[in-house]
């Protein structure tokens, strides 16, 4: 299929789509974490077969549906990973899974531990709970950002008890090594932490990289790991509302599940659906999908290097995301707000990811070639005024 074809005005005219409404209809969006891209004909196929049988009733109880079993399929053929369906708990979404997470592995006034910038509900989760930010930031290196083992280390105290584990990371696009990810979990080891993996962009991986679930690092790693993820990202399906929970032990799910399912809520039957035809009809659409994003990550790499010389930026990894390091240019009141008024683009605000990146901007690349080249041309002339 093509991903060139993208209309703006048939963007702007989806009913429930945030991404497109958020802005005047003159702003160009490159904020929230979805595709412009159609899905997957399947998915598609899927969707129209459930509106034609009028098939809107309650879902299958979460413990007779088949997607536990599907992820796990799935697990082991991507990741070598042998993951129990028993294991697999459906949840609404990620975030869904931090919140409860949070609650139930922690008591108020306890620290979670993450590492800056990072994706905003990590930082909204545990004041929300009643618990304690404990950060960490990630170091610009000369290719990527790194983690300060010492920074991370000293940063934990005694009351630090779940550390949120973003890999996949949200926004700097690092796919951690399996070295960095085997001292994260030495550490984890050493403090007696239980880690919540958000691996929502595991799919999303370039230059062939391969992701490393966190919960394949060994035993006593994993027996500490609740793994969340979800189709939504990869497959752009976040409307639907699904995503799993994968317990690295039984004590972990029991205490995961001691917030009741009416409590977190109902599941959805379409996104269960789609989700399922996603991790099982959709490789191919996948495929394609990355090497377009790959080609569009080197695009505005090689755009913002020559055009933009004054801000910085680290080609990401994994994620269709990138991080602008705009402080040299001391737009005011900070370069997300400065861009919309001036360049009429919308994207995320680099405070909203910690209170240190004000000066930054993290824009979404995941839209045709047309349209990136339009806000970026937008966002370079802008700057020459």
């Amino acid at each position: 299929m093509s991903f060139d074809d993208l209309d703006p005005e048939r963007l702007r005219a989806t009913h429930t789509g945030e991404k497109w409404h958020q802005y005047a209809d003159d702003v160009l969006p490159a904020w929230v974490a979805d595709m412009d891209f159609a899905v997957a004909e399947p998915i598609q196929r899927m969707l129209r077969e459930m509106a034609d049988h009028c098939d809107t009733g309650y879902p299958l109880n979460p413990r007779h549906d088949r997607l536990p079993a599907v992820f796990a399929e799935r697990a082991s053929q991507k990741w070598s990973w042998p993951v129990d369906p028993h294991r697999v708990e459906i949840i609404t979404d990620v975030v869904q899974g931090l919140y409860i997470g949070i609650q139930v592995f922690s008591e108020p006034g306890d620290g979670v531990l993450m590492q800056t910038p990072i994706y905003p509900p990590f930082l909204l989760a545990p004041p929300d709970s009643g618990r304690r930010n404990v950060l960490a930031e990630l170091v610009a290196g000369d290719s990527g950002y790194e983690i300060d083992f010492d920074a991370l280390r000293a940063a934990i105290d005694d009351r630090t008890r779940v550390f949120l584990l973003c890999n996949p990371h949200n926004p700097t696009g690092r796919a951690f090594t399996r070295a960095e990810l085997e001292q994260l979990a030495e550490i984890a080891l050493e403090r007696d932490l239980i880690v919540l993996a958000d691996e929502i962009h595991a799919d999303l991986l370039f230059d062939g990289r391969e992701h490393i679930p966190f919960a394949t690092l060994g035993p006593e790693v994993e027996a500490r790991t609740v793994t969340l993820t979800s189709a939504t990202k990869a497959f752009n399906i976040a409307g639907l509302r699904c995503a799993v929970a994968v317990m690295g032990s039984r004590e972990l799910k029991t205490r995961f599940n001691s917030i009741h399912r009416h409590v977190r809520g109902g599941l959805n039957g379409p996104g269960m659906a789609a989700t399922a035809v996603a991790w099982t009809e959709c490789e191919d659409w996948l495929r394609e999908v990355r090497a377009y994003l790959q080609a569009n990550r080197d695009f505005l790499a090689g755009f913002v290097r020559d055009q933009m010389p004054a801000v910085r930026h680290l080609p990401p990894e994994a994620t269709y995301l990138a991080w602008l390091d705009c402080r040299e240019l001391a737009l005011e009141p900070n370069p997300g707000d400065w861009f919309e008024q001036h360049a009429r683009v919308g994207l995320s605000r680099g405070h909203t990811f910690g209170d240190a990146f004000a000066g930054f901007a993290r824009v979404n690349f995941a839209t045709s070639r047309r349209i990136l080249t339009e806000l970026l041309e937008r966002m370079s002339k802008s700057l020459a005024r």
